[in-house]
């Protein structure tokens, strides 16, 4: 039976790759008859449109028409992605309800890897994700609705890519300019390993909806190498790169960020929360068993990672007038 999907946030950075592997990808887009992308911002996702998809324009506060929307899809699997906004836990909850309402069989959130280890007062971007989590996992119970019937939680660790956000820094100053101390470590993981994860889920079927196998499971995903700052940089080095870590205060790591006029600023608090828990001990695992037995791959290094965005920490040479 090929499946009807649909798939929020999707003019964000991990929406948009997810839908793109599917719809570009015959192991995934084989498997699926329509796909319904939910976007704040839909002018981004005009090259998704373009592949096929159908894009339809997310109204916060409106979650009659946000249900309206997921019935007229006809899609009976949805993956909600909390978007990078200063109202995620609001938006969520109106999808989750709109989900409920409409009545989703299969349903897949994507979520944060260490969320469950903040504190409320020092972390209240990492636990907004538990708050999601929680009101997600509340509709299995409820007899109201088949929307609880197939759910799956993806926890997504720190995405590799973000350390793309210091690649201007990084070009100047040869350096890779950390707030995460001088000895704990964390596992960075790519972006396309988790758009692997989610889209097997997705397009996986049995006899509940989901593949059994992904059905019920919360699965936790890390890059496969814990790494300190030094041997981030190390990696880098291997790839071909000149880099050195530094570590850098919170204040230092925030100024560069800033420096990123389209990074929300609810991300950004997000990331310094992070970088908090790498400071404290908190990240020093890998988790990595889910996606090896979900893709059958191996996760990718963070020399793979540099090696493909070489160009990006690069320095810029300056052309010199003949």
């Amino acid at each position: 039976m090929s499946r009807k999907l649909c798939i929020t946030s999707a003019d964000g950075q991990t929406g948009h790759l997810i839908a793109e592997l599917i719809l570009t990808d015959d192991t995934f887009s084989s498997k699926i008859a329509e796909l319904t992308l939910l976007a704040l911002h839909p002018e981004k996702c005009q090259d998704l449109a373009d592949l096929g998809a159908k894009v339809v324009p997310h109204k916060p506060g409106n979650v009659k028409a946000l249900t309206q929307s997921l019935k007229e899809s006809g899609a009976d699997t949805i993956l909600m992605i909390p978007p990078a906004h200063k109202q995620k836990l609001k938006l969520a909850e109106e999808m989750l309800t709109a989900t409920r309402e409409a009545g989703v069989n299969n349903t897949v959130l994507l979520s944060s890897a260490g969320a469950d280890l903040g504190e409320d007062e020092q972390h209240p971007r990492l636990r907004e994700f538990i708050k999601i989590e929680s009101m997600f996992m509340e509709s299995k119970g409820l007899d109201t609705t088949p929307a609880g019937n197939s759910p799956c939680v993806i926890r997504a660790g720190f995405y590799a890519e973000n350390l793309l956000l210091y690649n201007k820094d990084a070009q100047k100053n040869q350096k890779l300019r950390l707030p995460i101390g001088p000895t704990h470590k964390f596992a960075p993981v790519a972006l396309g390993d988790i758009a692997q994860v989610a889209a097997h889920v997705l397009t996986g079927e049995g006899p509940h909806g989901l593949d059994d196998r992904h059905r019920g499971q919360l699965i936790v995903l890390t890059g496969p190498m814990m790494c300190s700052g030094t041997e981030l940089a190390e990696a880098a080095k291997q790839a071909g790169l000149n880099l050195e870590f530094e570590d850098i205060s919170e204040e230092e790591a925030k100024e560069i960020l800033d420096a990123d006029a389209e990074l929300d600023e609810s991300e950004k608090e997000y990331l310094l929360e992070y970088y908090s828990l790498v400071r404290a001990g908190k990240t020093n695992y890998v988790s990595t068993i889910a996606f090896t037995a979900i893709t059958g791959e191996k996760a990718t290094e963070p020399t793979e990672f540099f090696k493909t965005y070489d160009a990006e920490f690069k320095p810029k040479r300056r052309r010199l007038r003949k």
